[in-house]
């Protein structure tokens, strides 16, 4: 098969890619946005300087435009703000199963917002290290001697690559792989005392 011939192949065999689509519609502002794909609605905010007053700005696809201002004096901003409190909080757990895995992401995620920081950049490829990473704190314990404290402080300021290459090294990953079958192999407390059921079936020995 020739040169040519091969890359007609490919070119056949490749699956297509989807071409992002972006439609541009005019506001009944004036303003021109674009939606990107099947979004039919784009949400913006903007907040004063003092950070007293926000506005909200829904765009719909169809051209019409909706704003929601409120103040800070506004009996109702106080609700929004537990909303949004609650929702950012929720969302840092989202897809992790393992509940002190929650808790670490929970402690890490108010630090940062104490610390007036919104959200920690993930670069692409890091993936979610905050999966397994009540495991590797328990592994550092367990390796270096610090208290839990000292260590949850010391992964405070790794970044996901880092949290990621120290689950993989050497030294940390039999210790790793033997706390998680440990993890595993602790049964479920469902609210059952099955050891009655056992007593209540009785023994013909």
């Amino acid at each position: 098969m020739t040169q040519a011939m091969e890359q007609m192949a490919e070119q056949v065999t490749a699956p297509a890619k989807r071409e992002r689509t972006v439609t541009p519609v005019e506001m009944n502002d004036g303003r021109t946005v674009e939606f990107v794909g099947k979004r039919k609605l784009n949400k913006n905010f903007e907040i004063s300087e003092d950070g007293f007053d926000l506005t909200v700005t829904l765009d719909f696809i169809n051209g019409e435009t909706r704003k929601f201002a409120i103040s800070a004096n506004n009996a109702l901003f106080g609700r929004l703000a537990a909303h949004g409190a609650l929702q950012k909080l929720g969302d840092e757990v989202a897809g992790l199963e393992d509940v002190d895995d929650q808790v670490i992401a929970i402690e890490e995620l108010i630090s940062r917002l104490e610390g007036g920081e919104w959200g920690a950049e993930r670069k692409r490829g890091e993936g979610n290290a905050m999966a397994g990473l009540s495991v590797l704190a328990k592994a550092l314990v367990q390796t270096s001697g610090k208290s839990p404290e000292a260590v949850r402080e010391f992964l405070k300021g790794k970044t996901n690559a880092e949290k990621l290459a120290l689950r993989d090294n050497p030294k940390l990953k039999p210790i790793i792989a033997e706390l998680e079958a440990k993890k595993k192999q602790k049964p479920k407390d469902n609210g059952i005392d099955s050891d009655g059921l056992l007593d209540e079936l009785g023994s013909d020995e």
